[in-house]
């Protein structure tokens, strides 16, 4: 039984297939810890620490990572910050504040709803709201 497996295995097409099994292993096992020090550096994560480990422990460290890495990539995060203060920002520009009571309050409101505060004046004219300091309307040219 010996002498079958040893002919086996010392077969020339058995060797070659075992060597380039081996060569497989090692390349995927480089390539894992590659993978994973560049996925762990697009997503905010330690990047030298994450390679080590999967260069030390091969497939259960890669595992490992993928189950704690950051569910984002930092420039995701950094994309949909700026959308949110762009739009905060665009919100801003719509709605003013009142400068009693710092509640939002629309462009022609004539008090604040909340504290009372007057915010503009009616034309005498046209009725819109002016702001405070207008001596003249600009929507109906009549002197306030």
């Amino acid at each position: 039984m010996g002498d079958i497996f040893g002919e086996i295995f010392n077969n020339p097409t058995v060797e070659l297939v075992r060597n380039l099994l081996i060569l497989f292993g090692v390349v995927l096992h480089f390539s894992l810890v590659f993978w994973t020090a560049r996925d762990a550096s697009r997503r905010g994560a330690m990047s030298l620490f994450w390679g080590v480990v999967a260069l030390t422990t091969g497939v259960a460290g890669w595992l490992i990572y993928l189950v704690v890495r950051p569910p984002e990539l930092a420039a995701d995060v950094r994309e949909r910050d700026l959308e949110i203060r762009s739009k905060e920002l665009e919100l801003q520009k719509e709605l003013e504040s009142c400068p009693g009571c710092l509640q939002p309050v629309e462009k022609d409101f004539l008090i604040c709803p909340y504290c009372m505060k007057k915010l503009r004046n009616p034309c005498i004219e046209c009725s819109k709201p002016l702001k405070l300091n207008w001596n003249v309307c600009p929507y109906c040219k009549v002197k306030q």
